[in-house]
């Protein structure tokens, strides 16, 4: 779903072959798709209290596998880590962001130059950060709306 939400796939960039009814990957398109891929696993996750990448993590839970097929494990833990999908652009926030004026934002202390990057980022569809303290001072607005 982040690869379709990020741009790095997208509907051009397959192709249905009627022989047997697939879709298939643009050459382009799939080498798009591994980077981001090979990029995620290379990001740091919190496991047993300790930062590691993902593809190490699939190794030791593969391991875990193993030894729970074999006997020498009574249950495998497939629990942790939980991957952290928290999104801080949700469209209620989108909303509050394109409906908010010039004024509101100096009031909020949003500056201007904040507000225009919200706004171009908002009225996109891909997924942006928003940083925390202003997150917080847009939440207050939406609080006190109600």
């Amino acid at each position: 779903m982040d690869a379709f939400e990020s741009g790095v796939l997208d509907l051009p960039g397959f192709y249905f072959t009627g022989d047997d009814y697939r879709y298939r990957f643009e050459p382009e398109t799939k080498q798009r798709f591994l980077d981001s891929l090979r990029e995620r696993f290379n990001s740091g996750v919190g496991y047993k209290g300790r930062a590691l990448k993902w593809d190490t993590v699939i190794e030791q839970k593969t391991v875990e596998l193993c030894r729970y097929l074999v006997g020498r494990m009574n249950t495998p833990d497939f629990t942790q880590p939980s991957p952290k999908l928290n999104r801080t652009d949700s469209k209620k926030i989108r909303r509050q962001i394109l409906t908010i004026s010039p004024s509101q934002a100096q009031m909020l202390g949003i500056r201007v130059s904040t507000l225009h990057y919200l706004r171009s980022r908002a009225k996109g569809s891909r997924p942006f950060e928003i940083y925390e303290p202003v997150r917080k001072r847009l939440k207050w607005r939406g609080e006190n709306r109600t």
